[in-house]
């Protein structure tokens, strides 16, 4: 990519993300200020379903995308004219949602006369802790959501080589199937870790899929179902405050196990290829989660490492994110034409990484 001759000049990406159940826009200033973001989510339109239902996602992305668009932009004081580009969230996602989002950007793209910048939502939070803390390149991320868990280098823009990668569920995705299982109600990653806090970690033995293997994937599914299965030997087949806390911290001290096993063997294929691993990012909505953070903390210590995870506001989807991603790859010269087409998946390391013709 061509890089831009200064990058010291002022610029402003308006940033739109509507890949789940969370509709989002954000001003970012090059200079890593968020300007203004407005979010509004959709927990109550899903609560009763336990879980997201893509077409009830993609009528609220509809309905509330154009009022926070307008609050963003005056809430950041800019009008068209400040702004340097307008980047969108194009996938991976529900489609429905993602259409309406990066719809929306190409048309403002088209009426403002302003470049497009098609985001990969993966690639915004592999960046947001450029964003939240200045990263240099390179450095290791723990990529961590409901619908992701990769281990992944991330050497520059665009430059991301997985290391490892779910076999089955994502661990956003076994927080939340776990606190379905009990009772919990949506979203369950939170429940999880609140009442794991009053919880005996060590109650329940749960197993540690992939624990002694080498390598760097992640499996999820047995856990999950060993969590099902101490529910149904719980009397009547359902836990009691006490019997929750401690299942969830159980789980929860598991999750961090496996997380940090798999994080050490990443670390040191990242020393090898680079020479050194100084740095330990996580992103993504589970690096919200304390108790993992605190986890990791201790895993990247004990490699001579600094755990660096954005603040709880970047890790869960934001457009703050993906108005950055927009601004690093705009300012590395890219600008994307308006016939891209939105995609449901969208892996972060092929060589199709950038959307240049319609699919």
């Amino acid at each position: 990519m061509a890089v831009l001759k200064d990058l010291n000049v002022s610029q402003i990406v308006l940033g739109i993300e509507t890949s789940c159940d969370e509709t989002a826009v954000a001003c970012v200033h090059s200079d890593r200020t968020i300007l203004a973001q407005t979010i509004h989510s959709q927990l109550d339109e899903h609560a009763a379903f336990g879980g997201v239902v893509p077409e009830i996602a993609a009528r609220a992305h509809l309905q509330r995308l154009r009022p926070l668009l307008e609050k963003t932009l005056a809430d950041a004081a800019i009008r068209p004219e400040g702004l340097s580009a307008i980047a969108a969230t194009t996938g991976p996602g529900l489609i429905g949602g993602v259409i309406v989002g990066a719809t929306m950007a190409k048309a403002l793209a088209f009426a403002w006369d302003k470049p497009f910048i098609a985001v990969n939502h993966l690639e915004g939070h592999a960046l947001s802790a450029r964003l939240s803390d200045d990263v240099a390149f390179p450095y290791l991320l723990l990529l961590v959501s409901g619908g992701h868990c990769q281990l992944l280098a991330v050497a520059g823009v665009g430059d991301y080589r997985v290391y490892g990668t779910t076999l089955d569920d994502a661990l956003g995705e076994a927080f939340d199937k776990t606190a379905r299982v009990m009772g919990l109600g949506y979203p369950g990653g939170p429940a999880v870790e609140r009442l794991a806090l009053g919880g005996d970690s060590t109650r329940f033995a749960l197993p540690r899929p992939l624990s002694g293997r080498a390598g760097c994937d992640f499996s999820f599914a047995g856990l999950k179902t060993a969590v099902r299965q101490a529910v149904e030997r719980l009397p009547a087949g359902a836990a009691d405050d006490q019997d929750a806390a401690d299942l969830c911290a159980s789980f929860q001290a598991a999750c961090g196990d496996i997380l940090a096993e798999r994080c050490g063997h990443a670390m040191e294929r990242f020393a090898h290829e680079f020479g050194t691993c100084e740095r330990l990012v996580v992103a993504g909505g589970v690096a919200a989660n304390q108790a993992l953070r605190g986890r990791l903390r201790d895993t990247a210590e004990a490699f001579g490492a600094d755990l660096i995870a954005p603040p709880p506001a970047l890790c869960t989807d934001n457009a703050a994110m993906i108005a950055w991603a927009g601004l690093e790859r705009f300012q590395a010269g890219q600008r994307d034409s308006l016939d891209v087409s939105p995609r449901p998946r969208w892996p972060l390391d092929g060589a199709d990484m950038r959307l240049v013709t319609p699919v």
